[in-house]
């Protein structure tokens, strides 16, 4: 069989747990992340998982990149615990902003450095942002084709890949030549959990750190000017509702509440 060389995109986000504390800036509508944990997007993690799968089954390498800022080191030292073997950090003010096509740019640059590449693998969708949009972006950049929503991918031969992609109420089968780029659910694996060894080696793997500098991008293509869509405004939603507390014991509340939901007609009269 054939090795491959695999590179996996990873995004750093916000640990959910703490998105009480997020913010938008008032000026450039965008979140304030400073003093927010990030982690890895979940789905991200099965995707490094599948590549992994891949490599111990056909052989190769598996490298991981990501666009972030300097504490996403953290990020891709858990990617170097689950197994990867290289690891590369797209860091530089110049990108902070980005939208989708301009995250896809650069990443889509990054992995030009790093050389020949047969599969490019993502998560679907991002835990913050839920677009979507940056595995198909990355792949036009790249000249691949593209697959989503892919749940299952299965070997036909050296340069074929049979990936089952889900759609509303199914599935449909698609067959696409390597190089190819596959954005991944969920439900396509279950991603292992680093054991101690791996978490040990971690430590003494460094990663690389490529800034704009470092790489041929175009600058009015980066970053929050280089980015077509933008957020215009941003408004809260004052909502006028009537509210009530019901108060007493647990079986008065509940007499109550029928007695109430009964007098607006949203309870039958029995």
């Amino acid at each position: 069989m054939k090795p491959l060389n695999i590179v996996v995109c990873v995004k750093p986000v916000p640990d959910s747990r703490y998105w009480d504390r997020l913010s938008l800036d008032p000026n450039t509508k965008l979140l304030r992340r400073e003093g927010i944990p990030i982690i890895m997007n979940p789905l991200d993690r099965n995707a490094i998982e599948e590549a992994l799968k891949i490599k111990e089954e056909r052989g190769g390498k598996v490298t991981v990149i990501s666009m972030g800022p300097d504490s996403t080191f953290d990020v891709l030292a858990w990617a170097y615990a689950m197994g990867v073997d290289d690891a590369v950090l797209l860091s530089d003010r110049a990108f902070a902003g980005a939208d989708t096509w301009a995250t896809a740019y650069v990443l889509a640059k990054g992995i030009e450095k790093t050389g020949d590449v047969d599969m490019i693998i993502l998560g679907n969708e991002s835990l913050d942002g839920s677009t979507a949009q940056v595995g198909p972006q990355v792949a036009e950049f790249m000249g691949m084709p593209h697959l989503t929503n892919v749940e299952e991918i299965t070997f036909v031969n050296d340069d074929t890949v049979n990936a089952r992609c889900k759609i509303e109420g199914g599935y449909m089968l698609v067959e696409a030549k390597l190089p190819v780029t596959l954005a991944v659910n969920g439900e396509i694996n279950d991603p292992r959990i680093p054991p101690v060894f791996g978490a040990l080696w971690a430590t003494e793997k460094e990663s690389t750190k490529y800034t704009a500098n470092d790489m041929d991008v175009d600058e009015d293509k980066i970053g929050l000017s280089g980015s077509p869509s933008y957020v215009p405004e941003v408004s809260n939603i004052e909502t006028q509702r009537m509210g009530e507390v019901i108060s007493g014991d647990p079986a008065d509340i509940a007499r109550q509440l029928v007695e109430k939901l009964k007098a607006d007609g949203v309870l039958p009269e029995v």
